[in-house]
């Protein structure tokens, strides 16, 4: 298990994103993408990219250098797959809430005509979430994605769909700001009667989940998919005071997710056997 360090507390519930955590749409994303750089001028969102000082790492500098230049992602991007269109948008655009706002209207406009098969991203997902449900855990699923393809595509997840594993989904348009913004993560405890605290964890592949995590004030853990190194999850986690969050934990898969939930609620056990 791949973890800086443990949580501070044991779930009592876990909101899940869903593209690139559970599912894999990268066919469908990149080809909205691929649809909306081209119209960055048009849009009038060329002018808004970061400069290159104001990016978080020389990497991201280098994106938005070739994407100010030739209005695509690298070839290198798109065959790795292993950034999602709400990093794309926060790489290219930072802080600027109208521009991202822009962007991620044109990717709906697009991923509409793209949007189809849905695949587990790990074989056993199914078995892992409805582990978690086994440890009385509440389950809530998040994502900038708006309504109608989130409804569409946990409808055929899998061929059975996955409605009966969650108790709550948030989308993108159920809400004033997407991730890296806390409302989605906020409005999904409010639908869950539920606040926020180290009791609620948030797990997600990229660092606008992270950020989301931290500013609701939940447990962050980071799901690393993609199989980062070590060297570069402190990259894209510095922990400076431009950049400060990182995650309370990470894990590689959905396993440890719930091998390092068993774990927490067998320790919180026997603290409570030991104060009695």
């Amino acid at each position: 298990m791949s973890i800086l360090q443990l949580p501070t507390a044991d779930p009592c519930v876990i909101l899940i994103d869903w593209h690139a955590t559970l599912v894999d749409t990268h066919d469908a994303m990149y080809h909205a993408v691929d649809d909306v750089l081209p119209r960055l001028e048009e849009l009038g969102l060329l002018e808004h990219l970061l400069a290159p000082d104001q990016s978080k790492t020389v990497e991201d500098a280098k994106l938005v250098k070739y994407v100010r230049d030739n209005q695509a992602l690298h070839p290198r991007i798109v065959a790795e797959r292993k950034i999602s269109r709400t990093d794309i948008f926060e790489v290219l655009f930072g802080d600027n809430p109208d521009a991202k706002r822009r962007a991620h209207g044109a990717f709906d406009e697009s991923y509409r005509k793209y949007v189809g098969e849905v695949t587990p991203l790990e074989p056993d997902t199914r078995v892992n979430l409805q582990a978690l449900r086994e440890l009385d855990i509440t389950l809530g699923l998040i994502s900038n994605r708006n309504r109608e393809f989130m409804n569409h595509e946990l409808a055929i997840v899998d061929d059975t769909g996955w409605e009966d594993l969650f108790d709550a989904m948030t989308c993108g348009n159920d809400v004033p700001h997407r991730k890296p913004h806390p409302d989605l993560l906020l409005k999904a405890l409010e639908q869950l009667t539920r606040g926020a605290g180290e009791h609620v964890w948030y797990v997600g592949d990229s660092t606008t989940d992270v950020i989301a995590a931290k500013r609701a004030g939940v447990t962050a853990v980071f799901y690393n998919g993609a199989g980062w190194d070590q060297a570069w999850i402190d990259k894209i986690f510095p922990g400076t005071v431009r950049h400060p969050h990182r995650p309370d934990a990470v894990v590689d898969n959905l396993g440890e997710l719930v091998d390092l939930a068993r774990h927490m609620r067998a320790q919180h056990l026997r603290v409570e056997r030991s104060q009695d």
